[in-house]
C-alpha cells in the first residue's frame, strides 16, 4: 500500500513539473487505452500508447473540420 501511494506520489510531481504541450486528445485517449489495455490482458502501457496516438488523430481530424467550418463561413460574409 505504502509503495503504490509513493509510485503516485512521483506520477503526480512528474505531471506537475513537466511543461505545457500540445497534446489535445493525447491525454484521454492514453487514460482510456490505459484501463482498456491493463482489463484486456494486463497490457495498460501499450493500450496507454494506442489511445495516445488514436486521441491525437481525433483531435486532429476535429480542428482540421472546424477550420473548414471557419473559412466557409468567412466567404459567406
Amino acid at each position: 500500500m505504502k509503495s503504490s501511494a509513493v509510485v503516485l506520489a512521483a506520477v503526480l510531481l512528474a505531471f506537475a513539473a513537466a511543461p505545457a504541450a500540445e497534446a489535445k486528445g493525447c491525454i484521454k485517449g492514453a487514460i482510456v487505452g490505459g484501463v482498456a489495455g491493463h482489463y484486456a490482458g494486463h497490457h495498460g502501457v501499450l493500450g496507454a500508447a494506442a489511445g495516445c496516438l488514436y486521441g491525437r488523430h481525433h483531435a486532429k481530424e476535429q480542428n482540421r473540420q472546424q477550420q473548414g467550418r471557419q473559412s466557409r463561413d468567412q466567404g459567406k460574409l
